[in-house]
């Protein structure tokens, strides 16, 4: 360092002399840093698509993906028999309930207490050891570090240590703490073999459990998540826009999930109710039957009631898109003002045929429109209008729902470039000649990068950014509308939406024409270029990746292991990890989820069975069966997919790492100007 070099930054070393003011304390940090840095690196999982199915995904995560289980195996091999394993797994993943089944079983359990504490630190052990001890005992509760740091070095000793060792179980026992410590070390376990998850989007819709999972992950260690489109149409409802409420309530009755609006976000549906009752109350309304009732009970009965709101809600989801599409001619989807088509008095529709210099006219399967005016389509009427303001009242002062999206914005992001990955959740807008679409966002056109980067930036600006939220104390008739909050629309359903990116979402002809061709949504360039290689590597590139060590990582659309699809597109550059964690996508799917495990040594991609239930797996140590697909991607064919080094990858090697070595490169240059006088120390 030249005098000149510290003048540029001896303001910065100034304030970094502040947190290490003697040499000791610089180089004491240097020694940490680049003993962290040669550490193996942690273990990422990478799951997608949730959809609501939160046992099955929290299961995933307690038992990180059947690490867990390898470990055992790997641990106790054939020395311990299968229905032992099988308990002792059950031990690590619920250790709550496990003990309480334990207990219900028989009144002592002291030696099942001595059993599991020395199994479980034995597995404690094997997950510790590429963390630093400051790291583990950071996770262990304060009163029992001592004790439990004393469990996870115990080793293969001399007699009268293995006796010291035995003394402690007894005694842990003794004074009835055996409990409190198996939860401590089952805790321990689960934060350590997940070190960072990533959510490749679609936490809500189709199942009943959005609010459990956030409730988990508003509190998990370290995760991320790249929001997906039904993400997207929950964060902008819980923001203020009429035509996303509507949204999310027509697919919630739809799919028999108005639990998760009415037990978990309090949401008011009665006057949804009485209005569809008022309006529709002579109407069969037999295209708006939720699916999958019969398996519901609350829904079975009230089968009637909810297709009446079923339908009520959907009429006024097209007047509300209508109304966003005509204030916004830029999202060029004049092809969506479907019910100025409508020939009221014949009940009929004209739409263009797949000719487009034709038109062909369509009978409707449902002729009932009592609220809608031929002469203005997309006006609500008086009593929607009051209908859609109590509605937003309550997602708008919904305090469960506003800290579960606040905790998605917290930690959420349209993409993410971590490690050699690229996360996105759908698609990057292309052209047929592999070029990137330029897109209109708010006034700015944009492409590739600098599109996702805009639409971030647009994203936070609708919730952040406006009034929007104080709407629903002020009781005013008319929504808020602001070009941010429509956009959040936009990329619901927008042909252009990296989120979507299909030319059309044909949810108006399913309910109301039923012609399977006018049903079909045609995707975008960019999922037939994006199987393959050249493709992936313009992306990767133009996110700043190198395509020779990298993979995008997607979600969205569900893989028909079925039909033969592979998840592992582009000659191994992407991953698509959409399996089917919800249910009604596991009969395409033929699997339950995938998760993509990153660790120091390689990737694995996961194919999950189904979950036979919690309550079983804590009775039995019933787990979800899981099948590695693919078990090496460090030294892949290299006439087939991207090469990467066969040597184990440390912390050096990842995002963090590059963090790490700036730091180290910062503390040297402190430590020659301690030396060399150019700072005293304090």
């Amino acid at each position: 360092m030249t005098t000149e070099q510290f003048q540029q930054d001896e303001r910065y070393l100034r304030l970094l002399s502040e947190k290490f003011p003697t040499i000791s304390a610089a180089a004491t940090e240097i020694i940490n840093l680049e003993a962290i840095l040669s550490l193996p690196k942690g273990t990422e999982h990478f799951v997608s698509d949730l959809h609501g199915a939160d046992e099955a995904f929290l299961h995933v995560l307690k038992n990180a993906s059947g690490v867990i289980r390898r470990k055992v195996d790997d641990i106790y091999g054939d020395t311990l028999p299968e229905e032992e394993k099988r308990a002792l797994c059950a031990m690590i993943y619920y250790p709550e309930e496990r003990l309480a089944y334990c207990h219900q079983q028989k009144g002592d359990i002291s030696d099942v207490y001595k059993t599991r504490l020395l199994q479980v630190a034995a597995i404690a052990r094997a997950v510790t050891v590429k963390y630093t001890r400051s790291k583990v005992r950071k996770l262990i509760r304060k009163d029992y570090a001592y004790i439990i740091e004393e469990l996870l070095t115990e080793g293969n000793y001399d007699r009268d240590r293995q006796y010291y060792y035995n003394t402690i179980i007894d005694s842990i026992i003794a004074t009835g703490k055996a409990e409190d410590i198996l939860k401590t070390l089952c805790h321990l376990i689960h934060h350590l073999v997940i070190d960072k998850l990533h959510i490749v989007g679609d936490i809500f819709d189709r199942g009943p459990g959005a609010a459990r999972i956030l409730d988990h992950l508003c509190g998990y260690h370290d995760f991320d998540i790249q929001w997906g489109n039904h993400d997207i149409e929950w964060m902008g409802a819980a923001a203020g826009n009429w035509a996303l409420i509507a949204t999310v309530l027509r697919v919630s009755i739809r799919y028999a999930n108005v639990e998760t609006l009415e037990e978990d976000y309090a949401v008011n549906l009665l006057p949804l109710a009485t209005f569809a009752l008022q309006t529709y109350g002579n109407d069969p309304c037999k295209q708006f039957q939720t699916k999958d009732f019969e398996s519901n009970e609350r829904m079975k009965r009230s089968a009637d009631l909810m297709a009446k709101m079923h339908k009520a809600i959907s009429i006024i989801q097209f007047k509300l898109e209508g109304q966003a599409i005509l204030r916004h001619p830029e999202y060029e989807m004049q092809d969506r003002l479907l019910l100025d088509k409508i020939d009221f008095t014949n009940g009929t529709i004209t739409l263009p045929s797949a000719d487009p210099s034709a038109v062909r006219t369509y009978s409707l399967l449902d002729t009932h429109f009592p609220t809608i005016d031929p002469e203005n389509p997309y006006r609500l009427t008086e009593e929607e209008e009051q209908l859609m303001e109590g509605l937003a009242h309550s997602f708008l002062q919904s305090e469960r729902l506003q800290r579960h999206i606040s905790c998605l914005y917290n930690h959420g992001s349209l993409f993410l470039s971590v490690n050699n990955c690229l996360l996105y959740h759908a698609a990057i807008p292309m052209n047929a000649d592999g070029s990137f679409t330029e897109v209109n966002v708010c006034g700015k056109t944009v492409k590739g990068r600098a599109l996702m980067e805009r639409i971030d930036h647009v994203i936070r600006e609708a919730y952040y950014g406006t009034d929007s939220r104080s709407f629903a104390s002020q009781r005013n008739a008319q929504p808020v509308v602001n070009e941010q909050l429509d956009y959040m629309w936009y990329l619901w359903c927008g042909p252009q939406s990296p989120l979507y990116n299909k030319d059309k979402m044909t949810t108006f002809e399913r309910y109301f024409i039923g012609d399977k061709d006018l049903e079909k949504e045609t995707k975008g360039a960019y999922y037939v270029l994006a199987n393959q290689r050249p493709a992936c590597e313009a992306i990767l590139r133009e996110f700043g990746l190198d395509p020779a060590v990298s993979k995008i990582i997607n979600g969205h659309i569900p893989v028909h292991t079925l039909k033969g699809e592979s998840p592992l597109r582009a000659e191994g550059m992407r991953l698509v990890i959409d399996g089917g964690f919800s249910k009604p996508y596991q009969a395409k799917t033929g699997i339950a989820g995938y998760t993509l495990i990153y660790n120091s040594h390689r990737m694995q991609l996961i194919a999950h069975s189904a979950f036979p239930g919690r309550a079983e797996a804590v009775r039995t140590g019933e787990d979800i069966q899981q099948r590695v697909l693919l078990l090496d991607f460090t030294n892949p064919d290299p006439n087939t997919a991207a090469h990467y080094p066969s040597r184990r990858l440390h912390v050096r090697d990842t995002n963090i790492g590059r963090e790490l070595q700036a730091q180290v490169r910062d503390l040297n240059l402190l430590l020659y100007a301690y030396t060399h006088g150019l700072l005293k120390e304090k």
